[in-house]
């Protein structure tokens, strides 16, 4: 069961750390720039001072810290704990360090763990017991959660207790145990795949939304400055434009500019050098990696921008269609350069423009 107790696991970084990348610009492990989901390997001790521990050092989400900070300050007048508190929206914004800074904030322990390794009920069972008052316990994807471990969370996150069946047949009995209260932070991907139960028994049910520019400019500063990296704020700006709006790729990305100003002994890094090293890894100045323009090259020189099926692009490019579906085209919708119509994807005219196609029916004199 993988579980992270604030007693004995070092906290870990903002932004989960990206491996180097010394292969074709092609290769896939250059995609992985760009994708919000953590590796494990990724979690290295080098980093771990990058996890802000206060509001006050958690840059962005104003809204949500706004709305946390009054939660904190009510349950502390009160004495009580914080309530039940579900975290969603993509990979990568913060979930994680969120649940951090409410343990800090509250002045409690918290741990953290994930639902797929919840598998059994006495994997939950186990953790629920050893919580102490006011303790938080975090669980990742917590939509993917079992069945029965589902059902072991309600009487506990509603009357903070555990039904135990003992026995068998006509013999069984159910048994209560009682349990310290404490506060379940779930965080989830894919809110809308929670069960209504489930989902109605947070008191607190708020989204993460993507970075802004000038947000994630300052978490690159403050990364950099924690690595002690040399970096300046156009170089800053220059990362963070091509990050996706997500605090994990962004300072993924500027390990990956570290590396190579170390490596061409460039100095500090400057809009130029950042712009260099990000053009080898192949991420242009709107996020887009390899994939991502082979795809929309893909929709408009051979199917005339579309609309294409799914299936037709997966075989186009060689990827399969649930990555398509699921790491690609979120972001080029999101950005407008990609729609999706009942007869399939098409590319449009922004798509068009930055590729450096003409646009169709637009003359060149409007380019």
């Amino acid at each position: 069961m993988a579980i992270i107790s604030s007693k004995k696991q070092p906290q870990e970084p903002n932004g989960q750390p990206g491996k180097q990348h010394q292969e074709s610009v092609k290769d896939s492990s250059h995609q992985e720039l760009l994708q919000a989901e953590a590796a494990l390997d990724e979690q290295g001790k080098q980093e771990e001072s990058i996890r802000p521990q206060r509001f006050a050092d958690y840059i962005g989400q104003k809204d949500l810290k706004d709305v946390l900070d009054i939660a904190i300050k009510a349950a502390k007048s009160r004495s009580e704990v914080l309530d039940h508190l579900l975290l969603y929206g993509p990979p990568g914004l913060g979930k994680t360090t969120m649940a951090m800074i409410l343990a800090s904030e509250m002045g409690v322990n918290y741990k953290i763990t994930s639902a797929p390794a919840l598998e059994r009920p006495r994997d939950i069972v186990g953790l629920l017991v050893n919580l102490k008052p006011g303790d938080i316990l975090f669980v990742d994807e917590i939509h993917r959660l079992s069945r029965m471990t589902e059902e072991i969370l309600y009487p506990a996150m509603e009357d903070y207790r555990l039904d135990i069946t003992i026995g068998k047949g006509s013999s069984a009995r159910i048994r209560s145990l009682p349990l310290a209260k404490f506060t379940l932070v779930g965080a989830t991907t894919r809110v809308g795949a929670l069960t209504s139960p489930l989902r109605d028994r947070f008191g607190l049910v708020q989204k993460l939304r993507f970075y802004e520019v000038d947000e994630l400019s300052k978490i690159v500063l403050r990364t950099a400055q924690l690595l002690q990296t040399p970096i300046t704020e156009d170089g800053a700006t220059e990362i963070a434009k091509r990050s996706r709006g997500t605090p994990r790729i962004a300072n993924r990305l500027l390990k990956r500019v570290r590396d190579y100003a170390e490596v061409k002994k460039s100095g500090e890094i400057n809009q130029s050098i950042a712009g260099e090293a990000l053009q080898l890894f192949q991420v242009d100045p709107c996020g887009l990696d390899w994939t991502d323009r082979k795809m929309l090259s893909v929709i408009i020189e051979q199917f005339n921008g579309g609309p294409v099926g799914l299936e037709t692009i997966a075989a186009a490019t060689g990827e399969d269609t649930q990555t398509i579906e699921e790491v690609y085209e979120p972001y080029l919708m999101q950005i407008g350069y990609l729609s999706r119509t009942p007869r399939g994807r098409t590319a449009t005219t922004a798509a068009y423009k930055h590729l450096g196609f003409k646009p169709p029916n637009e003359q060149m004199s409007l380019l």
